[in-house]
């Protein structure tokens, strides 16, 4: 009996030491799994923590214009930068333990694990902040083992490579908020319009409910289920003892004030000079499209957001009862090449065609100061007259004629100055200067002007009958308003990366090329046409919208058939507007040939309503003198119209215009009384008229 206990005993010792055994060895290997899995995640290397950033587009006072997110808005911002209750609500809800354990709560497992056995599925989880990063990083939502494993190999990773200030910094700028917004700032901006570093305890707990259910949790969708979640993130707040209850309880009886979406404005501030800033980012500074998307670059540009809406809003208000008229605008600073506002087209949502860089269209006579300016440096002056009347040109040895008109039939039959036939848009004047010149001149200039378009050598090229963009026009108007040099229209000043390192800064290309003598008189010249006192057998082009002028100006009106334009400047800015149908229908120019010029002297006056009055910069070598503008000889005391007009020095007229004083000769030698009266009471009624 002895010996079978014995025997007994001796086999369950054997048992006990076997089990024991195969525990420890359980344990070893256990033991050896974790450290080859850890060792495994740690040579595996840390993983990427990149994702896809919205790229921003800023305006030139750097605020922001546009965004490109696909529907995804996404910033990164710095941990230190988001406000403490976002990343204490954050903490207490989503994760308690997160500076406590290495990407697992075991005990928040376990109990998932036993409510899915028992309810036969996968509906409870229990992911750390690392595991939902991981997640959001590299895999997707659905609700799978092998997910999960995977899922917890990234999450080791994390863990094995970065601090937990990184990964909850990374969590926080890609967790999902609902509409598009990932990340607390997108949130932030989205829901309050504030930048995440402002957010209250009422803001920042409302938030850190919604990414259990984006669409489930949205205020938007549903106020209440939103406020129900967020009063659960202040009690969970007020457990992990980072509130207190007094504070919570207040917080979630304060009103919160939510952006209103009725109107989404994104991306609406100058779309067709985005697109253009675009196509450079990708045709000339080969960023990849896929970059240019999603890689979180913050592009500075030249656009001012004041002028932007300025220009739309002038274009809205004179087109608003025509349905099918189109536009361009373009206006830039002359001095350095920016492009501080571009409209394509009427709407950009019905058509992305843009109108100012793409379309080439007839620029009438707003290309006659290229003429005029060829002219001035091949000996003729403001002064010169030539004949204004009906006339038929033969060209081309004899084999071609051409009968140019002006509006309206309108002829002086008489001399004129070039600065009257600047004024009044003389097309005969304007052929008969080409032709004398020599028709390879004006071609030479408008190259040097930066007209690139093709451009036939013909008489009517005089008159801007050769397609031409409105970009290309408005650019050479910029060399006559700073001076003479060629600048080069520029979108973009730098571009940033998503790390703050700067890519690329282009600073302004400034050639001089034209003679700023020449330049300074063809300014001169140009403002006639907005002095009535200049008017005679036809009235100045700008007499319409010369009382909309408010400050020192220079500009030339064009038109065609089927074309209107107007372009002019001013010492800080250049600008031009063309008007007509897509498809190249007749203007009513009766009813439909103002508007060009009423858009560009509206926002020409209330874009710089603040900004100083500036004189154009007066260079060494001009002469100003008063001249009778009717035929260019120096005015007397007796001319009824004086006009102060510049000269390069030495092309001043030097002669008195004889025809008033011949008058005032003559009545002086009468001696008759009766005659003596009339003209005292001639000059009394003279100058009562004044």
């Amino acid at each position: 009996m002895e010996i079978m206990t014995r025997q007994r005993a001796q086999k369950g010792w054997k048992w006990f030491r076997l089990l024991f055994r195969l525990t420890l060895l359980g344990i070893v290997l256990c033991m050896g799994a974790v450290v080859a899995l850890l060792s495994y995640t740690k040579l595996q290397g840390p993983p990427p923590l990149q994702v896809p950033q919205t790229t921003i587009i800023y305006g030139t006072d750097d605020d922001i214009i546009g965004e490109t997110h696909y529907g995804q808005h996404r910033y990164w911002i710095p941990l230190e930068e988001m406000a403490p209750d976002v990343i204490a609500a954050t903490l207490a809800i989503e994760d308690r333990k997160f500076y406590n354990h290495y990407g697992f709560d075991f005990v928040r497992i376990g109990g998932a694990i036993l409510a899915n056995i028992r309810q036969g599925s996968m509906a409870q989880g229990a992911s750390t902040i690392t595991q939902q990063y991981a997640r959001n990083l590299y895999l997707g939502h659905d609700k799978t083992w092998r997910r999960k494993w995977n899922e917890a190999l990234f999450a080791l990773r994390l863990e094995m490579n970065y601090t937990k200030e990184q990964i909850l910094e990374g969590y926080l700028n890609t967790i999902y908020y609902g509409h598009g917004a990932y990340g607390i700032e997108a949130a932030s901006n989205h829901y309050f319009n504030k930048s995440a570093s402002d957010l209250t305890l009422e803001e920042a707990s409302l938030l850190a409910g919604i990414p259990k259910g984006p669409t489930y949790y949205s205020p938007f969708r549903n106020f209440d289920r939103s406020k129900q979640r967020q009063r659960v993130v202040l009690q969970s707040m007020i457990d992990s003892g980072v509130v207190q209850a007094s504070v919570a309880r207040a917080a979630g009886e304060k009103e919160l004030q939510f952006v209103s979406h009725t109107e989404d404005t994104s991306g609406l501030i100058g779309p067709y000079f985005q697109d253009i800033v675009r196509q450079i980012l990708v045709s000339d500074f080969d960023i990849d499209p896929l970059v240019l998307e999603k890689g979180g670059l913050h592009i500075y540009t030249t656009l001012d957001r004041d002028m932007q809406l300025e220009a739309e809003k002038w274009i809205e208000r004179e087109l608003e009862n025509e349905t099918e008229l189109q536009t361009a605008f373009v206006a830039m600073n002359p001095r350095n090449g920016d492009v501080l506002a571009l409209v394509g087209g009427r709407d950009y949502g019905e058509s992305t065609f843009n109108r100012a860089t793409q379309a080439r269209r007839s620029p009438g006579s707003t290309f006659k100061p290229f003429l005029y300016y060829a002219a001035l440096e091949h000996g003729f002056t403001p002064a010169s007259t030539l004949l204004s009347e009906p006339t038929t040109f033969t060209y081309d040895d004899g084999r071609g004629n051409y009968s140019p008109s002006n509006f309206n039939e309108n002829y002086a039959n008489d001399f004129i100055t070039l600065l009257q036939a600047m004024a009044y848009s003389d097309n005969v004047y304007a052929v008969k200067t080409h032709l004398f010149l020599g028709t390879e001149h004006l071609i030479d200039t408008a190259r040097r002007f930066g007209i690139e378009s093709d451009l036939v050598d013909v008489p009517s090229l005089a008159l801007g009958t050769a397609p031409v963009r409105v970009m290309e026009m408005v650019n050479g108007y910029a060399m006559l308003a700073n001076g003479g040099k060629r600048v080069e229209p520029r979108f973009i000043r730098k571009i940033v990366d998503q790390n703050g390192e700067v890519l690329y800064h282009q600073a302004p290309i400034v050639e001089q090329v034209l003679d700023p003598k020449i330049t300074f008189v063809m300014t001169d010249i140009m403002k006639g046409m907005f002095e009535p006192k200049l008017n005679a057998h036809a009235s100045v082009t700008g007499r319409s919208i010369a009382h909309l002028i408010h400050r020192p100006v220079a500009g030339k009106s064009g038109s065609t058939s089927t074309d209107s334009w107007m372009i002019g400047y001013t010492p800080q800015i250049v600008s031009g507007v063309w008007i007509g149908y897509d498809q190249g229908k007749t203007l009513n120019h009766s009813t439909q040939g103002n508007y060009a010029k009423r858009i560009w002297a509206q926002f020409m006056e209330n874009s710089l309503k603040d900004e100083l009055k500036l004189p154009f910069h007066q260079p060494n070598g001009v002469t100003g003198v008063y001249i009778n503008p009717h035929n260019g000889l120096l005015a007397t005391d007796a001319c009824p119209v004086q006009r102060f007009t510049y000269f390069v020095t030495g092309t001043e007229p030097t002669e008195y215009c004889p025809e008033h004083i011949d008058e005032t000769i003559q009545e002086e030698s009468i001696d008759e009384p009766t005659h003596e009266k009339e003209k005292f009471l001639d000059r009394f009624f003279k100058w009562l008229g004044q």
